[in-house]
């Protein structure tokens, strides 16, 4: 499902328009992102809960020329399913 496809499911079920429930879509998301570039946490009790991990140097090859190289280390943004959201999937 596209985020365009999310905007028009959430309008249909609240009755906002498309342009509204984008914008609340936009700034959601801006919320979210806002909080784990500044290494916070966002949970949803039941749903799930982002959050940034260290990623950790290691080695790697190139696969264009098999020559050895090392990654460096860097923040990933994690998000961990909750229950609730595990349990409606299965």
């Amino acid at each position: 499902m596209t985020k365009a496809e999310v905007i028009t499911k959430v309008a249909e079920t609240t009755g906002i328009t498309k342009k509204d429930t984008g914008a609340m879509v936009d700034a959601f998301l801006q919320v979210i992102t806002n909080e784990l570039a500044s290494g916070g946490k966002v949970a949803f009790t039941g749903f799930g809960s982002f959050s940034v991990v260290e990623r950790a140097a290691r080695e790697c090859r190139n696969p264009q020329t098999g020559e050895t190289m090392m990654t460096e280390a860097h923040l990933a943004p994690k998000f961990k399913a909750g229950k609730a959201l595990k349990d409606a999937v299965k």
